[in-house]
């Protein structure tokens, strides 16, 4: 069946919406097109956050605020409108589920001091994205939001968050998993190191007491797995439920173009359309001159007028128009490979966009609002 280009608008989309996550390559400004959409939903009635999953200060920078951003929210000061602003703390985040699904204070006293746990897990191979996943929750389901709207990493790894819930779901259902904590389970407090060869052989090469941490660790798990499961199916029905819109964020390049086109290809793989694309720094169109009428015109006047202002103004905006077709040519594999999705244009600005008023500018070219 084929597709059809979205005739909804992006504010329509946005207003419906309870989490947009903004994705795309780096260099596109995606972070400051995330906070641009923050704000232009906040000065239209929302109370939002915007949280940057990407560990580096430039959201804290686009939205002027003084320090790091860290787990906690921090309140943007607006013109108009209520939002706040956090960044993702793996380890944080991770605390507060241990302290949330622990049977009591005992219980968390042993992981969190477990010194794998402290070490290790928060680095663990797919617990950043969970943690990513988890804080979103936890967010959405706050009272004094809205609207939440995430800026992800500027790689491919971005949209590892959406299949995290269910690794954490198989792992938890493994059988090595299972057999880790069989001992806790039976009244026993360890596994015995000595006595399996395969756990001997792994104690070797990473040593005996960071092994025996990490049992220890999973051991000390026994009892709460299934809050940690159910957690994360809930995780994971807001992932993919349609309250969640996920934006691509490209500009007029054929890598960004291309790396653009692998993130609606990967929302795809997971089951989760494309809601809209936003194609950042463009050429801005001067009226409506096409590239036919304006050759004709210089042939006029190299002809007639061949030192006027009058034929340098043209041959200015003949480049001009040059760029702004090629760029639109650029960008049509997208627009073609996407083309369910609503599309935002954003000019190219003169300026640098640094401040509240500039990144405001961008979100009510965003939402149609000039």
């Amino acid at each position: 069946m084929t597709k059809r280009r979205s005739s909804g608008s992006f504010a329509a989309l946005v207003d419906s919406a309870k989490v947009v996550v903004c994705c795309g390559s780096g260099g596109v400004g995606k972070t400051t097109t995330a906070a641009a959409v923050a704000i232009e939903a906040a000065r239209r009635g929302g109370r939002v956050c915007v949280i940057t999953i990407d560990p580096a200060r430039r959201l804290a920078d686009a939205l002027g605020i003084a320090g790091e951003l860290g787990n906690d929210t921090t309140r943007v000061v607006l013109p108009e409108g209520e939002m706040w602003a956090t960044m993702l703390d793996a380890r944080a985040t991770f605390d507060g589920v241990i302290r949330r699904h622990a049977r009591d204070e005992k219980q968390v006293d042993r992981i969190l001091g477990n010194q794998f746990y402290v070490n290790v897990a928060s680095r663990l191979s797919g617990s950043q994205e969970y943690m990513a996943a988890e804080r979103l929750f936890e967010l959405h389901n706050d009272d004094r939001f809205d609207l939440i709207v995430v800026d992800t990493p500027p790689s491919r790894e971005a949209l590892d968050f959406l299949d995290a819930p269910q690794k954490l779901m198989n792992f938890l259902d493994h059988r090595v998993y299972r057999w880790l904590i069989a001992p806790a389970r039976g009244g026993l407090k360890v596994l015995n190191i000595a006595a399996q060869p395969i756990l001997r052989t792994i104690g070797r090469v990473i040593g005996a007491d960071v092994l025996a941490d990490a049992i220890d660790f999973f051991q000390a798990f026994e009892g709460i797995e299934e809050g940690f499961r159910a957690r994360a199916e809930e995780v994971q029905t807001l992932l993919r439920s349609s309250e969640t819109r996920y934006v691509v964020v490209a500009s007029p390049r054929h890598d960004t173009v291309n790396e653009a086109m692998y993130f609606v290809s990967q929302l795809g793989r997971t089951g989760v359309d494309t809601s809209a694309v936003i194609v950042n720094r463009l050429q801005p169109r001067f009226g409506k001159h096409s590239a036919t009428k304006l050759r004709g015109e210089i042939k006029r006047l190299e002809a007639e007028s061949p030192d006027s202002d009058e034929l340098v103004l043209h041959r200015n905006m003949a480049d001009l128009v040059a760029v702004a077709d090629a760029e639109d040519k650029s960008i049509e594999p997208l627009l073609t490979f996407a083309d369910s999705a609503i599309v935002a244009r954003v000019a190219l600005r003169a300026d640098d966009v640094h401040d509240l008023t500039s990144i405001g500018s961008i979100g009510r070219e965003i939402f149609g609002d000039h």
